[in-house]
């Protein structure tokens, strides 16, 4: 495994330096000062919007890092025929993706935990803290997971298409995963029960993006289940590793000349 840490601290590094991740948490803090002056115009519900504000903040800024810089750890290592010289030593495939993942993750993680003091600031800079804003925490780990599943889809994608159409399959997969549980569900008049059949064993398949989002839940002051924390847990890591043992297997059998 160490050569998978190894490429997992450079991948940290190099998008560390990146100074589109700079300006992404900057938007994402700018953002929540905005939250700030949108709770101010409200009556009595400022902790409420600032809370959603800043978790969608939160979510759609790590959806980009997770989308663009996911899709770009392989290709662009391709492109700057930089893979091929760290393919030479003794690395193997699946190492350097797993590598370049975890490095992703990390990264994410930093990120992410930055924009959450952030959101504490600005809930601090309207009210005292309160207990129920420590709901934050599990709702922002539950994004985290959302964003690494995210990044694994990334990397599948772009493991066997180009930069562009990875992006859009990526983005693809995760506005359908936002309705996977009401693929299941779904009653149509018109649709036969063959094609509701097609319909379930696909949202089945899609991953369920919506079991992490308690964005509401906790807006207004409610616990996060501990039941729904592990089970997205599991359900994150065990969709997580089939996906990148896939792009594994796609990565170690794909022509590199």
């Amino acid at each position: 495994m160490r050569n998978v840490w190894v490429v997992a601290a450079n991948t940290f590094r190099e998008a560390v330096r990146d100074r589109v991740l700079y300006n992404l948490v900057f938007f994402a803090l700018l953002m929540m000062g905005a939250a700030i002056l949108v709770g101010q115009i409200s009556i009595d519900i400022e902790q409420s919007v600032i809370i959603s504000l800043g978790l969608t903040a939160i979510s759609v800024i790590g959806i980009f890092i997770a989308v663009f810089i996911g899709v770009g750890l392989v290709s662009k290592e391709m492109d700057k025929r930089t893979l091929y010289a760290l393919l030479a030593k003794p690395v193997e495939r699946w190492q350097f993706l797993i590598g370049k993942f975890a490095g992703l993750a990390l990264t994410l993680t930093v990120n992410t935990a930055a924009m959450t003091v952030g959101l504490y600031l600005a809930l601090w800079a309207v009210a005292p803290l309160q207990s129920s804003d420590w709901y934050l925490v599990p709702a922002v780990y539950l994004i985290l997971l959302k964003l690494v599943l995210i990044v694994a889809l990334a990397m599948l994608f772009s493991c066997f298409t180009s930069p562009f159409l990875a992006i859009l399959f990526s983005v693809g997969i995760y506005v359908a995963g936002l309705f996977a549980g009401e693929l299941r569900t779904m009653k149509a008049v018109n649709l036969s029960p063959a094609a509701m059949s097609v319909f379930r064993a696909v949202s089945y398949v899609l991953p369920n993006f919506e079991n992490f989002n308690v964005m509401g839940v906790v807006a207004h002051g409610r616990p996060v289940p501990t039941a729904l924390v592990w089970q997205s847990t599991l359900y994150a890591i065990v969709y997580g590793a089939l996906v990148l043992a896939a792009a594994a297997l796609i990565f170690s059998r794909r022509n590199l000349k």
